[in-house]
């Protein structure tokens, strides 16, 4: 069964009918937005904020790592992130995939069309364009960093004990 999607008029599955498959796709704009945001934000210490008028950018340690056109009419672009040298030369024969304008020679690749990647192999892309660009942050903020994630799963597992001693 189909049913208008509200946010972006485009047709998309029912999520009642949906199979576990369904899931692999990216769909309309707007839900891709919401993927993309969603997925970005589960990498630690990652910071969103929009520049350029249009473009949604997230970032770690104020690099940025993966780029989302928020107006689709502004560019003809969906996304854009940073790959390896070999990978992003795999990426440009990809039927829907371009280099980044301006940032071609750092190897950032861009999306033209959305189903140009599965949606597993694109999650797996962004987060190689994450850990590319956090390993290219000074040592100093590497360690901030990590100790930073140190601290907070420290409280978490405090807390998890607190919580299980009141039971």
């Amino acid at each position: 069964m189909k049913r208008l999607c509200a946010r972006c008029s485009v047709s998309a599955p029912d999520p009642a009918f949906a199979s576990a498959s369904s899931a692999r796709y990216i769909f309309p704009m707007a839900s891709y937005i919401d993927w993309l945001r969603a997925f970005c934000l589960s990498l630690p210490h990652t910071t969103e904020d929009v520049q350029w008028e249009h473009d949604l950018l997230f970032r770690i340690a104020g690099k940025i790592f993966c780029v989302a056109n928020l107006e689709p009419g502004m560019s003809p672009t969906k996304m854009a992130f940073k790959c390896t040298p070999e990978k992003f030369a795999e990426l440009v024969e990809v039927e829907g995939i371009i280099p980044a304008p301006y940032m071609a020679r750092n190897h950032w690749v861009a999306l033209l069309e959305m189903d140009a990647l599965l949606r597993p192999e694109l999650e797996g892309l962004i987060r190689n364009s994450y850990q590319l660009v956090r390993e290219k942050l000074p040592k100093k903020m590497q360690i901030k960093l990590e100790a930073k994630s140190a601290a907070a799963k420290a409280r978490q597992t405090k807390r998890a004990r607190a919580a299980k001693r009141k039971r």
